[in-house]
């Protein structure tokens, strides 16, 4: 995730005026695409050498043991994989990076695992005038890729091993995102393989123009999370404005070069007060150079609060050197973060890099992983109460948890994100200025239950004086649908009386749910924390 990552603790057509004339929607159904040529997929059963490496993803807290793994590289095989589920009555579930938080593949109601590994080109689409990228394509290969070739970027996450397919859906965001949007800003299309009313599957290509009889599709796909209303073959990428049939004009350009931070505080020179103004001050800043036009949204930064336990915590920051004055916006943004708190902090990393490097390679977003973790979240939209603050800094100095990798982490948002409307896409939250992360993570398996206890507890202090969920509308917003808690839809862990959906979707939920009546009326896709049927 900078999407912070949550493996970030262990280390310390014709073409005019920008109008495409599409071609006829693409439906088959199965036995046409039986027909076809594709090879066959790999299929792995238990007693496959393979089978233990492909049931369950980086979160190994979550072990499924389905029926057979199939690996697909072809939308026509997807179509052929899920009509076999459906015709055998097998709940499915698709991996494509494997980062979920929760057990929403790898449970033991899953029978049939779809893997979209093969599903991993990156290509140009003339009749499309987009970039097509396959839901298998990690990020890191999708940044290289469009780097290298077009000189574009997508301003997603910088966990170079989360899979697209999962990421662009839920609304993805990262370090370019304060200057050019969420990942679902530049979507243009999908394809999708679906089940009607019948029980057949289909694939469908539904886009954003106005014309488009399957425009809502693709809005359902601008941020409702994936496992919703089919298995996604295919994401089409151009930017609103992007005219013309160049691919390097369809989606943003990178920062030639970006100027990277990291600074870090010690928790011996930290006390409440201290530590609350620090906080205090980053919401601050980002409150005020949070406008889609302020010249601040070119400074991303996260604030990663660990555990006390751990001796100091850091704060990891870019700037796109293209704006003038880039080596003052980072000077006063970090005297800002100080001002008021007494102590200073050590700089361990301020240089310029290429962006592509900072994007996969900079410890001060892309550092080793962990196998076990626990995550939640909120969105910060009006300056944080005391009560919250003081909330956030008894989480992370309590003695009774061991730490060290336990994280509240506060990352701006904001800028361009906030330019679109709640309802132009299905990311409902556009008006906050920092997101924040709680996420424990561990290695031993008998410590599942002491990191449960502390994240849950920690959250419900904070957002205390909202029924212990971080209530949309006032100084929060709900939750992000990429880190997916499934603890907001259990009603012994959520007392709060504001249900899940509203945490994640607002107003946008009944929308998503007329999409999931038409286009998977049989309830063939879900989990948890799915849209449900009407």
């Amino acid at each position: 995730m900078t999407e912070l990552s949550r493996r970030g603790l262990m280390k310390g057509a014709a073409v005019t005026g920008g109008a495409l004339a599409l071609p006829a929607p693409a439906v088959a159904t199965a036995a046409e695409a039986a027909a076809g040529a594709a090879p066959p997929p790999v299929h792995v059963t238990p007693h496959d050498p393979r089978y233990k490496g492909l049931i369950s993803g980086s979160n190994q807290r979550w072990y499924g043991n389905p029926d057979y793994v199939r690996v697909v590289s072809s939308v026509d095989q997807v179509v052929t994989a899920v009509q076999e589920a459906v015709d055998k009555g097998l709940k499915i579930a698709v991996r494509s990076g494997g980062h979920c938080d929760e057990d929403f593949v790898a449970n033991s109601e899953v029978r049939v695992v779809i893997d979209m590994a093969g599903l991993h080109t990156i290509e140009y689409d003339p009749a499309m005038r987009a970039i097509a990228v396959g839901p298998g394509a990690l990020l890191g290969s999708v940044y290289r890729t469009l780097y290298k070739r077009w000189g574009v970027v997508l301003p997603g996450g910088t966990c170079p091993t989360v899979g697209a397919g999962g990421h662009i859906v839920g609304g993805g965001y990262g370090a370019l995102s304060r200057s050019r949007g969420l990942t679902v800003d530049h979507l243009y299309a999908i394809e999708l393989v679906h089940v009607d009313k019948d029980g057949r599957a289909r694939k469908v290509v539904a886009t954003r123009e106005a014309g488009d009889p399957h425009r809502e599709l693709w809005w359902a796909h601008t941020g409702a999370g994936g496992g919703n209303f089919g298995v996604i073959t295919r994401y089409w990428l151009r930017s609103p404005k992007a005219t013309g049939t160049d691919p390097a004009g369809l989606l943003p350009k990178p920062p030639a070069e970006v100027l990277l931070s990291d600074v870090s505080w010690s928790w011996d020179d930290l006390d409440e007060t201290s530590f609350t103004r620090l906080l205090r001050n980053f919401n601050a800043w980002h409150e005020r150079n949070s406008a889609p036009d302020s010249p601040g949204r070119y400074l991303f930064s996260q604030l990663k609060a660990m555990h006390k336990s751990a001796g100091y915590f850091r704060m990891s920051t870019t700037v796109d050197t293209s704006v003038p004055g880039a080596e003052k916006l980072l000077d006063d943004y970090l005297a800002a973060i100080g001002e008021g708190t007494g102590v200073t902090y050590h700089v361990n990393d301020r240089y310029r890099a290429p962006w592509l490097y900072a994007v996969t390679e900079w410890s001060g977003m892309v550092e080793p992983s962990v196998p076990r973790w626990k995550s939640k979240s909120a969105y910060v939209r009006k300056a944080m109460p005391d009560a919250q603050l003081k909330a956030v800094h008894r989480a992370l100095t309590r003695s009774d948890y061991p730490g060290p990798y336990g994280m509240i982490a506060l990352v701006g948002f904001g800028g361009k994100i906030n330019e679109v409307a709640s309802g132009d896409t299905a990311t409902a939250q556009r008006d906050s200025f920092v997101k924040m992360l709680y996420c424990s993570l561990w290695t031993d398996p008998a410590d599942d239950a002491v990191h449960d206890r502390w994240i849950r507890s920690s959250y419900q202090d904070v957002y205390a004086a909202t029924g212990g969920v971080p209530r949309p509308g006032g100084v929060n917003d709900g939750c992000y649908i990429n880190y997916a808690d499934a603890d907001l839809a259990d009603p012994a862990l959520n007392t709060s009386g504001v249900p899940w959906h509203q945490l994640y979707f607002k107003d946008n939920y009944p929308r998503l749910q007329r999409v999931k009546a038409t286009w998977d009326p049989r309830d063939v896709f879900s989990h948890r924390l799915g849209i449900r049927l009407p």
